[in-house]
């Protein structure tokens, strides 16, 4: 499969065009750019509260009028249709402002995280040529201010992104204010919307290998989930949506998440951060209905909504919903969640890359409790094949492959791991091992990949291992998932030293300093002579795994 090139210059794989007039003629796809989202709520219902960010409050109309002002103001500042914009944003109001500014001009939003460091960040710049970095100044008790300095330095960016510019919300320094950015003409020149085949923004996969692989999506594949999804889950503008996960994610960006929310004409209500004691009082002070986490924040939720008394209690009689996804929450977890919190359980299963599945209202508590759902579309195309590609029998375990209206057919720029990832006739290969029930519904049994799930945050081995061989004393290393009780997953590194093994901290605080994000350090580092090797000659991980009953090396988290 060859990347093609789409009209506004990007390199992505299409849907072959048979698909895509198929997902037309079906209804799936009809023409509509995702910044089309905020002008129809706000053309119906323009003093409803769209957005609540602390004490900011914005309604469609203003929120509207915001977003018009500053892709005008963008477009002044030389972005334009197609350049690559990397965010990496805090949950403030300015993201929503940013990425529909964005979706605005048909300029591409790269979703980084807040959590990414140097190494992915000059990455993410270089590698898509982008024009335009935002940060917050200080988030977190860290300075995106340095980092961004840090990034300006790179030779890869220097050569790939020389016209970067850094835009800052808060204290700019030497970089651009936010706040200077909007067009404050009195009637901005109005944009008409791209393409709706155009690409809408860039994602990040949590793959399996080397460096993250960008997900190319576009607007109608997008807007299709993010309708659909709203629609399964119910949402109206009184729906009123709690974003205590990072923003930038998938999951809370469109399973239905904001998008979803601002579809429907709801309210969106971003918290900096999901500790109960922060999103509780929001909860009982806003009337939230609804909100999405992952398997150890809703344990943690719900340890505190047991643990409250009566002279500390918030109500949270007006939430309705628990979403619960990104990894897999278990039987005995899911079955506390309405006794604990008062509010239905959905459990979600989905990936950037497209495919999204949902427990249904209507479903059998058995199926709710014990699955992650099924798809959104009935034009999603399942298979469970076991390891040469043959379809296994149903309720048996294997690899999920699957295309349809809103998988993508290729990863960005990416044609030799295209070939991998993807059968010949489109199918995605998830690296996700699961059962299918004859409703349709799937069980997740875990990855096929090498890859960690850390509590939703996504760690390619290959990627850690690369940076571990960086180390002078490191002659070779191999990282593996092993089992957490609240996080699912955390990581371990068996390290071959080269002569005397240096201490663990040493190589916490190497990976540390080459800007590697936090939650890709390393949670354990085992020191060993050798590695156990397959029939083959290769590292046996599986063996490795099996070696968590000695006693390791712990890094503090």
């Amino acid at each position: 499969m060859s990347a093609g090139l789409h009209a506004d210059g990007v390199d992505f794989t299409p849907w072959p065009e048979a698909f895509a007039q198929r997902y037309r003629d079906a209804g799936y796809w009809r023409g509509e750019a995702l910044g089309q989202i905020l002008q129809h709520s706000a053309a119906r219902d323009p003093l409803r509260v769209a957005l609540v960010c602390g004490e900011r409050r914005w309604t469609y109309a203003m929120l509207d009028e915001e977003v018009g002002r500053l892709a005008s103001g963008l477009r002044q500042r030389g972005i334009a249709q197609g350049d690559r914009v990397v965010l990496q944003l805090p949950n403030i109001g300015e993201f929503v402002l940013l990425c529909f500014a964005l979706f605005r001009l048909g300029a591409l939003p790269v979703f980084a995280l807040p959590a990414h460091r140097r190494s992915e960040i000059a990455y993410f710049c270089s590698f898509t040529n982008a024009k335009a970095y935002v940060i917050a100044d200080v988030h977190g008790g860290f300075d995106y201010r340095t980092l961004a300095r840090d990034v300006l330095a790179d030779d890869g960016v220097k050569s790939a992104a020389p016209d970067l510019r850094v835009i800052v919300v808060g204290d700019a320094a030497e970089f651009i204010a936010f706040d200077e950015v909007r067009d404050n003409d009195e009637a901005p020149t109005p944009l008409a919307p791209p393409a709706a085949s155009a690409l809408a923004f860039l994602q990040l996969s949590g793959g399996s290998t080397g460096r993250p692989k960008l997900i190319p999506r576009t607007h109608d594949d997008y807007f299709y989930s993010v309708r659909a999804s709203a629609e399964i889950c119910g949402l109206s503008e009184n729906s009123v949506y709690l974003c205590a996960l990072p923003v930038a994610h998938n999951f809370p960006m469109s399973s239905p998440g904001i998008l979803g929310v601002f579809h429907a004409g709801g309210t969106v209500v971003l918290a900096p951060n999901p500790s109960p004691d922060t999103v509780f009082p929001l909860i009982e002070r806003e009337g939230v209905t609804l909100t999405s986490l992952v398997p150890p924040l809703a344990m943690i939720w719900m340890e505190a909504a047991a643990a409250q008394t009566a002279a500390k209690r918030y109500d949270l009689s007006t939430l309705e919903l628990l979403q619960v996804g990104g990894s897999r929450l278990s039987d005995e977890a899911a079955q506390r969640v309405r006794p604990l919190l008062g509010c239905t359980l959905q459990q979600v299963f989905g990936m950037a890359e497209g495919l999204v599945n949902y427990t249904r209202f209507d479903d059998p508590e058995q199926l709710v409790v014990s699955t992650q759902g099924r798809p959104i579309s009935q034009d999603d195309e399942v298979r469970v094949v076991d390891d040469d590609d043959n379809d296994v029998a149903p309720g048996e375990l294997g690899h999920l492959l699957t295309r349809g209206p809103y998988t993508i057919r290729g990863y960005y720029r990416a044609d030799v791991h295209n070939a991998r990832a993807f059968t010949r006739d489109g199918f995605y290969r998830t690296g996700d091992l699961v059962r299918q029930l004859p409703s349709g519904h799937l069980i997740v049994d875990g990855r096929a990949k090498d890859q960690i799930n850390r509590g939703g945050d996504k760690v390619a081995a290959e990627e850690v291992e690369n940076h571990l061989l960086a180390h002078p004393a490191v002659l070779d290393a191999a990282v593996v998932a092993m089992p957490d009780a609240y996080l699912g997953e955390r990581s371990c590194a068996f390290i071959v030293p080269r002569g005397d093994a240096p201490r663990a901290m040493e190589i916490s605080r190497f990976m540390r300093e080459r800007g590697l994000a936090q939650y890709k350090v390393p949670d354990r580092i085992e020191f060993v002579a050798s590695f156990p090797k397959t029939g083959v000659g290769k590292i046996d991980k599986r063996a490795l795994r099996e070696r968590f009953v000695a006693q390791p090396t712990t890094i503090p988290v």
